[in-house]
């Protein structure tokens, strides 16, 4: 992967500038650390009814290019 999935933003002004998810004030961070403490993915969305099961597909995806370090972020204008 070479590219930010769609569903992920980085905006210097929102999160200190931490990757979220599309333009909401929840980070990939956030949902890593859910997923990382057990959390499904069906008790996430009931938790945060706003994302979907694509947005933590796109936090994985984000995870997995960040670890390859082939990420490039383009920053909110």
């Amino acid at each position: 992967m070479n590219q930010t999935p769609a569903a992920i933003t980085v905006d210097p002004h929102r999160r200190v500038g931490h990757a979220c998810v599309r333009d909401l004030r929840i980070s990939v961070g956030d949902v890593l650390g859910w997923l990382a403490a057990g959390m499904t993915a069906g008790q996430i969305i009931a938790d945060y009814p706003e994302l979907t099961a694509a947005d933590l597909q796109a936090c994985l995806a984000y995870a997995a290019a960040s670890e390859q370090h082939e990420l490039r972020l383009p920053t909110a204008a």
